[in-house]
Formats: C-alpha cells, sequence, structure tokens
C-alpha cells in the first residue's frame, strides 16, 4: 500500500532533502495551497502575476475587478508565498514568487489537457 510516507520518501530522493517532512506537517499546508488556489478569482490573479510585475491597478482593470478585491487577494497569496511584491515608488508591483509556481500551474493546465485515454 502506498502511504504519505511513501510520499515523502520519494520527493526527497528527487529533491535531494536531508530531513524528511512529515505529512502531519506537510499535508496541510499543501492543502491550503490548493484551496487558496481552488479560487477562480485568485487563480486569475496568479496568471496576471506570471507575465511579470504589474501594479494592482492594471491587475484589476485586466480582470474587470475591483482594486480593493484584488488586493485583498492579494495578501493571501503573498502570504502563501505564491506571489511576491516590490516597491516602485508609490506603486506596489506584484510577480510570481519564483518558478515554482510558474511550473506548478503550467504542469496542472498541461494535466488538465491530456485527453482521458492517456489515463487509463
Amino acid at each position: 500500500m502506498f502511504t504519505c510516507e511513501h510520499l515523502f520518501i520519494c520527493l526527497a530522493s528527487i529533491r535531494g532533502a536531508s530531513e524528511l517532512m512529515h505529512a502531519d506537517t506537510l499535508l496541510p499546508q499543501l492543502a491550503d495551497l490548493f484551496r487558496l488556489l481552488g479560487d477562480t478569482t485568485r487563480l486569475r490573479i496568479v496568471v496576471a502575476c506570471l507575465q511579470g510585475p504589474v501594479a494592482v491597478g492594471d491587475i484589476a482593470a485586466g480582470l474587470e475587478l475591483a482594486p480593493t478585491l484584488v488586493s485583498h487577494h492579494l495578501r493571501l497569496l503573498r502570504a502563501a508565498r505564491l506571489v511576491r511584491s516590490e516597491r516602485q515608488g508609490r506603486h506596489v508591483l506584484y510577480s510570481a514568487a519564483d518558478q515554482h509556481v510558474a511550473r506548478m500551474l503550467g504542469d496542472m493546465i498541461e494535466h488538465i489537457a491530456e485527453p482521458m485515454g492517456e489515463l487509463e
């Protein structure tokens, strides 16, 4: 039977991790991350941030959302380390936190685009 410990051993060997995080620690964090990305508005905001540094007003205008709503979602996404902020003068610009975010979203898009026959 495949257990969570098997998953973490596999991940540790792939990444060369010296210490194995326990399921009790990692799985709730992973679930929170997926819960954040499960909101379509937040997911659209993250995708907008993949383009490079972008201001709240530009995200709001591009997605036809209120700037206050975008700011609220960005605060949550920043706390989850999915986006990062950078101040330039009076403006705060947001971008994807790192390449992991772009790769993760790319992998998930590729996964849902697979024909169903490949999964069987």
